[in-house]
């Protein structure tokens, strides 16, 4: 298929084209991030938007799913108070940073200044030929942060990125490094303060050197006509952690990909994510975990909580090479089912080619217990607030992993604030 030709795009394969061409006379770059920009949205216009025929994309089909390409509208988005209260935020407003200074150890420079420069330009590239995000968000990147955390540094609170958007177009990126032996959390946020739809991607690339321990928390609360399109991009060095944790709590069409590599000996990853789907929305995890060295340990646990007509979908796949003997790996995903109408779709996927392994997937799809149910109503509490204490404490086994009470607190609050108007 072929953007170019017009009888055969899709309107939003139409708007995109048009959008860049509007577009490339103002976006950041030097001559290097240019010819990287034209390769990529080249290569996105030979391709077209990928349909259920790829594999990765069977059961989100971005060309069907993706109607249209709201314009690109710069005005100003205020934030609003951070995720923690007292936290230290940096802002990015309709995809512009705000320029902010870091904790000591942490150094934070504007996006923007790495495409002027040119040394953005080697990070410009896809994945492979079904990354349709990383096309996408690599042709229209206008600015974000770039975060670098000195080794041996020990943050003492987390930094929240707050990303507003108030409709129209935002395309930022998030590379961070984490040095050796640092200790670091950080929340990236992703609001709307608008009522007008919006197309938001966003791509973080982190990469934890030795003895790195990492928290990266996301917390996507899109408006309910937004279409987001992320990728978190992780490399982990030897005895490095990083711990990821998601909570899809908005948007209309959302996917989130995950591709993390264990490059290092006794590096561990660990994942968790809670999404939260109403009306006729459509939410998809994707995950590549690769286990390339020996010694490397990961666990990943999804909860899902799916009303109305809403769609979700979970494919995680983990790859244990030929040299990567004593992995230890396991992946489970777990539904609630709240309507006959809901779907939720998982492909687990397991890859090994060695033979001293402990690898494991499990998938669980059901409703609420009838007799958990009478239990509480039983004892003088609503059908609807017994079925609420429910599925908090369903998701909430999970976010207490955190230890944190007040990140705890936070994210417990995002999840209740969803219920409350969805359940």
């Amino acid at each position: 298929m072929n953007m170019q030709a017009a009888n055969r795009s899709t309107a939003a394969e139409a708007q995109l084209i048009e959008a860049y061409e509007a577009q490339l006379g103002e976006l950041p770059g030097d001559g290097a991030v240019l010819g990287a920009r034209d390769i990529l949205f080249d290569n996105l216009k030979k391709t077209g938007l990928p349909s259920r025929r790829i594999e990765s994309w069977h059961y989100t089909d971005l060309r069907t799913l993706l109607k249209a390409i709201p314009a690109s509208v710069q005005k100003d988005a205020k934030g609003g108070a951070p995720l923690i209260e007292g936290g230290k935020v940096i802002e990015l407003r309709q995809g512009v940073s705000i320029e902010r200074e870091g904790p000591e150890g942490v150094s934070i420079r504007r996006y923007q200044d790495s495409l002027l420069d040119g040394s953005a330009a080697p990070g410009l590239v896809a994945r492979g030929a079904d990354d349709a995000i990383g096309r996408l968000n690599g042709s229209f990147v206008r600015d974000g942060y770039s975060i670098d955390v000195q080794a041996a540094t020990e943050m003492e609170s987390p930094i929240e990125i707050q990303a507003v958007h108030a409709g129209g177009q935002s395309h930022i990126r998030l590379p961070a490094r984490f040095g050796a032996g640092s200790r670091a959390a950080i929340i990236e946020r992703h609001v709307n303060v608008a009522e007008a739809d919006g197309l938001v991607s966003s791509v973080s690339e982190l990469t934890l050197e030795d003895d790195a321990d990492v928290l990266w928390i996301i917390v996507q609360q899109q408006g309910k006509g937004d279409t987001h399109l992320a990728q978190v991009k992780a490399s982990l060095g030897a005895n490095s952690r990083l711990k990821l944790f998601i909570v899809n709590a908005g948007g209309k069409l959302v996917r989130q990909e995950i591709h993390v590599v264990t490059a290092g000996e006794g590096a561990d990853f660990t994942l968790r994510g809670v999404n939260l789907l109403g009306g006729d929305s459509h939410t998809d995890i994707t995950m590549t975990l690769g286990h390339d060295v020996p010694h490397t340990t990961s666990t990943e646990i999804i909860r899902n909580v799916v009303f109305d007509k809403a769609r979700g979908v979970f494919q995680g796949q983990i790859r244990v090479a030929p040299d990567a003997q004593k992995t230890d790996a396991r992946m489970a995903c777990n539904t609630l089912l709240m309507s006959d109408d809901a779907e939720f779709s998982v492909k687990p996927e397991l890859e090994i080619f060695a033979d001293d392994v402990q690898c494991a997937h499990g998938a669980t799809v059901a409703d609420i217990l009838k007799t958990h149910l009478y239990y509480l109503m039983s004892r003088g509490i609503p059908e609807k607030k017994a079925r609420g204490l429910l599925i908090n404490a369903f998701v909430a086994e999970i976010v207490e992993e955190l230890e944190d009470e007040a990140l705890v607190e936070a994210l417990e609050g995002v999840i209740s604030n969803w219920l409350e108007h969805h359940g």
